[in-house]
């Protein structure tokens, strides 16, 4: 190796071996993953023991109910759901009970039939943060009420919407022979598609004319129809109803944004230097006081879920 490359590389090397001392013993602190350090631990097993009870509460919440509902085609079919704004009520109950905890409150997202319920939680710990994840992911499916005025308004409904396309049709026959004995009496004859065309619009009392004759020669008033049409939608619209569908299984985050249902129940611990939260430190660093503190929050979610 000629030795301009090999003082590189020896140079690349002592800068490998720094690194690796620097970040020795750093920890990405997930508590309930495993790990060597005995107090990070006992955190997990704490962690461990909360995600049961949230897991069992949102089991509870999430418990199937079951309703009616009616398809697209009038068919009432039986189907299952849960309200969601129970679990919302469980996680607004729980911030009240640990009031030293800071959150933003709890947030609801909706991205077509999928829909997310979920707060974060943080609280400092001497120069540390525990932060605090809850959450279910749950999908929305549409149906309508099993109520007797559904078949009604779709079957009025589907009766204007083909009277319409009929009758515009027979108005569009009935303009073009219009448009036609007018123009050949002004001494336009066998004019093509884009001839007609540039006649009508460089003649707009012409055609201010044929749609005043036209309007006379018709009973069906578009307008009226298109709003009773507007009206209808409408009307079919607060016959609907959602039914919500998951499953009291825990997932971690990467599972959360892929889609799937299931509920979120994660704690990390941060270090905090310079007023910056950072995700890797030395958990060996922790002092006594500081574990002692942290147990104890743990301890009081535990009470607070049990509850």
């Amino acid at each position: 190796m000629p030795i301009l490359y090999l003082r590189d590389w020896y140079k690349t090397a002592l800068q490998s071996i720094r690194i690796f001392r620097l970040t020795e013993g750093l920890s990405f602190v997930r508590l309930g993953s495993k790990s060597s350090d005995e107090f990070l631990g006992v955190l997990s097993q704490k962690s461990e023991q909360i995600s049961q009870l949230f897991q069992n509460r949102i089991n509870s919440i999430v418990k199937p109910i079951p309703i009616k509902v009616m398809l697209g085609d009038t068919t009432i079919i039986d189907q299952n759901t849960f309200d969601p704004q129970a679990v919302a009520d469980f996680f607004s109950k729980t911030l009240n009970n640990l009031t030293q905890w800071k959150s933003e409150g709890i947030t609801t997202t909706s991205d077509e039939d999928l829909r997310r319920v979920f707060v974060k939680l943080e609280i400092p710990v001497k120069n540390y943060t525990i932060l605090w994840h809850m959450a279910l992911q749950y999908h929305a499916l549409l149906y309508y009420k099993p109520d007797n005025k559904v078949p009604l308004v779709q079957k009025e409904l589907a009766e204007i919407m083909d009277n319409t396309i009929n009758k515009e049709k027979e108005l569009a026959e009935l303009t073009d022979s219009m448009i036609r004995e007018r123009l050949a009496a002004m001494g336009h004859k066998d004019l093509d598609e884009q001839k007609l065309f540039e006649v009508l619009f460089d003649n707009d009392k012409l055609r201010d004319e044929i749609t005043t004759e036209t309007d006379k020669k018709t009973d069906y008033d578009f307008k009226a129809k298109d709003q009773r049409k507007k009206d209808l939608f409408k009307e079919l619209d607060n016959l609907l109803l959602e039914a919500y569908t998951t499953t009291s299984v825990l997932i971690d985050e990467n599972r959360l944004v892929t889609g799937e249902e299931g509920c979120v129940c994660t704690f990390d611990l941060d270090f905090v230097k310079n007023k910056k939260k950072e995700a890797l430190f030395d958990p060996k660093r922790i002092t006594p006081e500081t574990k002692q503190e942290i147990t104890k929050i743990l301890d009081d979610i535990v009470l607070a879920l049990s509850n």
